[in-house]
């Protein structure tokens, strides 16, 4: 038997993304996103939504840019950080001990310590209640080659991402494989 939790945004999984961008002055920011996620292929877009009073929110808005940095486990800490004061107030992030490069395509930061990043040119925005929701289209994916396997592509065990939970408000690792995606099921198509 369900048991109603009501009206919440219980949502799982949520990724845990760490957007960056330039302020007014020019000076890197980042922020911490679970409200983000992929929204359609071709295009390829992605998406986040932010609060109004954010500061990422006049920073994306006047630059038009965003980059999507996507952690592996070993940055869990400095995600969290990340997401836990404003940009206003500090310089998150060299406090974090992470480093700022310019990306080439778009007037945006990425955190160069972080093995996958999503260089983004923003498309639209789109007010939601008290979130906007801002939808960039990818120019670039960059990958620490790492991460790749001998074909070429990212392989996600080496990436180690991993998940926020609104739940519990807790961190879990994304490792195990379940199966092959589009084969997995097939014995179960009539």
């Amino acid at each position: 038997m369900k048991k109603s939790l009501g009206a919440n945004t219980i949502a799982l999984p949520l990724p845990a993304w760490v957007i960056c961008s330039y302020d007014e002055s020019g000076q890197p920011n980042a922020m911490t996103a679970s409200w983000a996620g992929v929204c359609c292929s071709d295009p390829p877009l992605v998406y986040f939504s932010a609060r109004k009073s954010r500061y990422t929110y006049a920073c994306v808005m006047a630059h038009r840019a965003f980059t999507v940095n996507i952690p592996g486990a070993e940055h869990t800490a400095a995600t969290d950080y990340l997401g836990t004061i404003s940009g206003r107030k500090a310089d998150k992030i060299s406090a974090a001990g992470l480093t700022a490069e310019p990306a080439e395509q778009i007037d945006a930061p990425y955190l160069a310590e972080f093995p996958l990043v999503l260089v983004c040119k923003l498309v639209k925005t789109e007010p939601l209640g008290t979130h906007t929701m801002f939808i960039g289209e990818i120019a670039d994916v960059l990958c620490e080659e790492s991460l790749l396997d001998t074909d070429g592509n990212l392989d996600a065990a080496k990436l180690r991402p991993f998940i926020y939970s609104t739940a519990d408000s807790t961190y879990y690792a994304v490792t195990d494989a379940l199966g092959q995606g589009f084969k997995l099921g097939r014995h179960l198509i009539k």
